[in-house]
């Protein structure tokens, strides 16, 4: 009979200490998950993304080459992009030239190739659809791939105009560095400067979610669950100024990719399992 206790202790203590080894296992991985490689590749497809919708928002909003072509502009593109368009078909065609080398946009970000942008309508209207495709195209020597669509929605209850975005995009990173798969569907409501001719006073605010392969291979869901915002401001335009994304990558926990409150930086940070990393945007 003692022998029996003695066995039952022993088991009770092997299930004890193997629950207790494996618990302490489990803090340990998520105490020391730090790898924010992943949310750094969500940030440089959401802005890759962002910004093809902005360029076509200059093109259609301005209309006109020689905006730009002027260096004093207050948008994206520098004077050396090319602008053409075939206004002839009933499916408008503008076509952005950035050349075979690289060229400064005003937003400090390196471009060469082009992108081909087919609109229905004019870019306020309602209804108007505009497809995106990169042509040979390159963002700071990372090759964009794929195509978008922006939808105009019309004017919203606060009087705003939201377009809806789809985007199947693919990234292959520069210097061997991994292709980044995007699959996205999001809203861009235009808050401010909708009114005046300037570019310098507008506000994007963009919620929506995205899925897809990070460089190094593995799979990913994200959701913005903070509104992210593009303040088109000089200085301002080249990153997300705040916003949260929740970003998950298979089999880990989710990470929260944080722009901050509003300061025009390339500063971010990402929080996984209540430790907070800050990182440099891409």
């Amino acid at each position: 009979m003692k022998t029996k206790h003695i066995s039952f202790a022993v088991i009770i203590f092997s299930v004890v200490f193997t629950s207790l080894f494996a618990s302490c296992k489990k803090k340990e991985k998520e105490e020391t998950d730090s790898d924010t490689s992943s949310a750094a590749d969500q940030s440089l497809a959401s802005s890759i993304v962002n910004d093809m919708t902005s360029i076509a928002d200059e093109a259609g909003r301005t209309n006109s080459v020689s905006s730009f072509r002027t260096s004093n502009s207050t948008a994206i593109l520098s004077n050396c992009a090319t602008v053409s368009f075939d206004t002839l078909a009933a499916a408008k065609t503008v076509t952005v030239n950035f050349g075979s080398s690289n060229c400064l946009g005003n937003d400090g970000r390196y471009r060469r190739g082009a992108l081909i942008l087919n609109f229905t309508g004019r870019y306020r209207d309602s209804l108007t659809v505009i497809t995106v495709t990169p042509q040979n195209y390159f963002v700071n020597d990372n090759q964009v791939t794929g195509s978008k669509t922006i939808t105009n929605n019309g004017h919203n209850a606060a009087h705003h105009l939201v377009y809806s975005i789809q985007a199947n995009i693919q990234i292959v990173r520069a210097n061997n560095g991994g292709t980044i798969t995007w699959q996205s569907n999001r809203q861009r409501e235009w808050t401010a400067g909708e009114t005046t001719l300037s570019w310098q006073d507008d506000l994007y605010s963009i919620t929506g979610n995205a899925s897809g392969t990070s460089a190094g291979g593995g799979t990913f869901q994200s959701n913005i669950t903070s509104p992210l915002i593009r303040n088109m401001a000089p200085g301002c335009r080249r990153y997300f100024t705040a916003g949260i994304i929740a970003h998950t990558p298979a089999g880990k926990a989710t990470r929260y990719l944080d722009y901050g409150n509003g300061n025009c930086d390339d500063l971010a940070t990402v929080t996984i399992n209540g430790n907070t990393y800050p990182i440099t945007l891409p």
